[in-house]
Parts: C-alpha cells; structure tokens; sequence
C-alpha cells in the first residue's frame, strides 16, 4: 500500500487542526449561553433613501451618537465601522449599512429581549435626532442595488469582488437583506450537530412565522420570504 501524497498528508492535517479547533469551544451545560444578532436597514425619514456612510444623517453620525451609551469605537483607515462594550456585545456594519447589534453571552431568551429592547432605544434616541429611520425587514422593498451605498470595511471590498463569480444574488445578499440570528453553545460534537439538525428542522416554520419580505424594488416578488429565497 503506498503511502499518502503530501497534499493528502496536508489535507488530514488540515481537518484534524480544524477538529481541534472546534473542540476548545465545547462547554458544559452549566456555561452555556445564547448570543443574538439582530439587523435591520437605516433610512433618512425625509426622502426614504438608504443613509450612506458620511454626511448627516448618516451610518458614520450615527455610530457616533452611540458613544454616549457607553459604547467604545472600533475604527478603521480613519473610520468608525464599529463599537464594542466590555460584556462581549458590538454595534456593527453590513455591507449596505444595516446596523447590527451582536449581543453579548447571555442566559435566557428574557435577557436578549432585555438587550435588544435597550439596543433598539439607543438607536431610535440617535436616530430621531439625526431624521432618520430604521426598519427591520428581511429584504429590503423599495431600493435597487445601485441605490445603496458600501460601508468603507476593508474586507467588504473583497467580498464585492468575490460574489458575483459565484451566483446571481451574492450582492443582494450583502446589501439589501437583513435577518435575525441566534448562536448556541455546546458540550460536544454530537451535542452540535443534534442542535444544527434541530435548527434546520425549525427553520422552515421560523420562515413561514417571520415571513416580512414580498417586495423588490417596490412591487411584489412573488415570494412571501424573499429573503429566504
């Protein structure tokens, strides 16, 4: 029998590190916690367009009024992109500019609510003072792809570059859609993957329940969740 190739050898070497990898994050159930991620798109109330960036109202002014919650900026080539607290949550960018809160570790479904509620507060506080808008669907109704603009992360403009060698809605999927997630912690790998197949069998329903995005462009799509399509 002959002996392995190198890139073979490179290969189960490969997975065996990732294996590893994925080990150090198994926990007991005593340590578990749940981590949210909630999007949504922000718009200027005077003309409903997308905020781009710069300028006021905009993604940049605020991130900047967020600051006086007690949150500390994250910055890049200049830029505040996002800011972050010391119980593990951040305030971040998608591509498009939706404004993400990605919770911190948390216990119970009551303490999310709690975070998100106190998130969606500070928002709205920045944005009525800054005239603008924020809307929490799962594709955007009423703005075109040209319409929207990038957020100035470094590794967007990779991604920008990259999506449309490989389908048709890699763009749209980085601009105009917003969603809800949800991280699980868990005690091993068949831990995992029973929690990934649950998770997967509950989708559809989630999707069915949440359904919130029949327009493109400002006309049907034909489609209950064009996001999830």
């Amino acid at each position: 029998m002959s002996a392995p190739s190198s890139s073979a050898s490179n290969l189960i070497a490969g997975k065996a590190e990732l294996v590893a990898d994925l080990e150090t994050g198994n926990k007991p159930p005593e340590a578990w916690r749940i981590g949210t991620e909630h999007e949504k798109f922000v718009f200027d109330l005077s003309n409903l367009r997308p905020l781009p960036y710069d300028g006021r109202p905009g993604i940049g002014a605020l991130l900047d009024g967020l600051e006086r919650f007690g949150w500390d900026p994250v910055r890049e080539g200049g830029n505040t992109i996002a800011l972050k607290r010391s119980d593990g949550s951040s305030v971040s960018l998608e591509p498009g500019g939706q404004f993400e809160l990605s919770g911190a570790p948390l216990e119970t479904l009551h303490q999310t609510c709690a975070e998100v509620g106190e998130h969606l507060t500070q928002v709205k506080e920045i944005c009525a003072e800054l005239g603008a808008g924020v809307m929490g669907v799962g594709f955007n109704p009423k703005w075109r792809r040209e319409d929207v603009s990038w957020m100035p992360k470094g590794r967007y403009k990779i991604m920008r570059e990259y999506m449309p060698k490989k389908g048709s809605l890699g763009l749209d999927m980085m601009l105009r859609t917003s969603t809800v997630q949800v991280n699980l912690d868990f005690q091993s790998e068949a831990d995992m993957v029973k929690k990934m197949r649950v998770a997967v069998a509950l989708q559809p329903i989630a999707t069915a329940l949440f359904a919130d995005s029949p327009f493109t462009e400002g006309k049907p799509n034909g489609f209950q969740s064009y996001r999830s399509h």
